[in-house]
């Protein structure tokens, strides 16, 4: 398998080319410049702080979390490496469900202390959209990028 900084490289290489043809998208004035930055900024995110490789303790992806990294050390134990994890579609659905309620619990458990309102932010489907493609996009090419190096790798073990 590729290591953490191949993915990574991989992952941002293809950022600068979609954030080009963003830019074009935008000047054409075929998207908005929210819908961009949102598709931009979860497409950063998720490659740096939502990878499926944040089921192994000792990966790149979970040492960014620095100090966080605790958080994620429940997801491991539950989610075995190259399972559910590398699922195309159940994978980054489940980082996103996890850290969504770890938020949602942190939030909640903030307005019991400070006795105030718990209120939960409005999106809209034309922000929600990009934020959503732009998580899923990273992990897909991290999981394609794993399949193919296997691929390629049982190939040439064949020789």
């Amino acid at each position: 398998m590729p290591g953490g900084k191949t993915h990574l490289r991989i992952e941002l290489g293809l950022l600068c080319i979609l954030s080009a043809g963003g830019a074009v998208l935008w000047w054409q004035g075929t998207i908005g410049e929210k819908e961009l930055g949102a598709f931009l900024g979860a497409y950063l995110f998720s490659s740096l702080f939502l990878s499926p490789d944040l089921d192994l303790w000792e990966s790149q992806a979970t040492r960014r979390w620095w100090i966080g990294r605790i958080l994620w050390y429940p997801y491991s134990k539950v989610f075995r490496h190259r399972r559910t994890s590398h699922h195309l579609i159940l994978g980054p659905l489940t980082r996103i469900v996890y850290l969504g309620g770890l938020v949602l619990l942190g939030a909640w458990g903030w307005s019991e202390i400070t006795h105030q309102r718990l209120l939960l932010p409005s999106l809209r489907a034309e922000i929600l959209l990009p934020i959503i493609i732009g998580l899923y996009i990273p992990n897909q090419v991290h999981i394609m990028t794993d399949r193919i190096w296997s691929k390629f790798r049982v190939l040439r073990h064949r020789r």
